[in-house]
């Protein structure tokens, strides 16, 4: 069986520039093929603890059994990374004006012009910008880099569930790829209602949840040296590898016999 494998950020360092075909025993899974990359560098330092793992850019558990011709990309936490050799950051389909990945320089206040419209009350617009320094160190410039297929997709599906969750009217997600230099616009979110309060729910979740989800990282270039970002963590039940006790549910409640929860009570002691 052969699969297609993609790594990003610092994975890409480790594993090389593009792993490209593997074979694997038939049957195999996903828990299986990060096991043979875990064994390609057993003395180097790779999170394998906090990656996801997508397929055919579906995020999957360690589980997932692998088929022949499947695309796999590993994915360390998102909003770091690594700058893309070319220097020409890769487009991802563009369907939508409003939810996009691009090279070019992003206008914010033409982005929120363009959503309202009469029946709106709010446009609300978080406005993220490349700042001069980052953890004490003077930063020279960022370089976003991007799994732009399955990023576009998981845009798009952030959009849907905003729409679904908060009264809203319409909405943009942009983003750029590609180096970014001081006081550049790197990602807008906006968000239109009839009420404030809905768009600035609407527009906090989108951009937290962006920050955690969508395979999108940056690399930060700084007067010694240049560094991953650490990014956010996936979720936990997006992270294959992650230990177990991440992953545990909460235990319910007991119920009476009546079918309502109860705490537990500790035993009395003896007095």
């Amino acid at each position: 069986m052969r699969v297609t494998l993609l790594a990003f950020g610092i994975l890409r360092d480790l594993l090389g520039p593009t792993p490209g075909p593997l074979d694997l025993p038939s049957g195999s899974t996903v828990r299986d093929l990060l096991d043979h990359c875990r064994a390609l560098i057993p003395h180097r330092s790779a999170p394998w603890s906090s990656i996801a793992v997508a397929v055919n850019q579906q995020y999957v558990p360690a589980t997932h059994r692998l088929a022949d011709g499947d695309e796999v990309a590993l994915l360390p936490p998102v909003s770091g990374g690594s700058a893309r050799k070319s220097g020409a950051p890769a487009q991802a389909p563009t369907a939508s004006r409003n939810i996009r990945l691009t090279g070019d320089p992003i206008d914010a206040a033409s982005i929120a012009a363009s959503l309202k419209s009469r029946p709106d009350g709010a446009v609300v617009v978080f406005d993220g910008i490349v700042r001069d320094n980052t953890r004490g160190r003077r930063t020279l410039y960022l370089s976003y880099d991007a799994y732009p297929d399955m990023a576009y997709k998981q845009m798009k599906l952030l959009a849907g569930q905003a729409r679904a969750n908060f009264p809203i009217r319409d909405l943009a997600i942009v983003h750029r790829l590609g180096r970014l230099d001081i006081g550049e616009t790197s990602v807008v979110i906006a968000v239109a209602s009839a009420h404030r309060a809905a768009a600035f729910d609407a527009c906090r979740f989108l951009i937290d949840t962006l920050k955690k989800t969508v395979p999108i990282w940056k690399k930060e270039f700084f007067e010694d040296g240049a560094v991953w970002a650490p990014g956010d963590p996936f979720p936990p039940e997006l992270t294959p590898m992650a230990p177990t006790s991440r992953r545990r549910a909460p235990r319910p409640a007991a119920k009476t016999p009546a079918g309502r929860k109860t705490g537990r009570r500790r035993p009395e002691r003896a007095r």
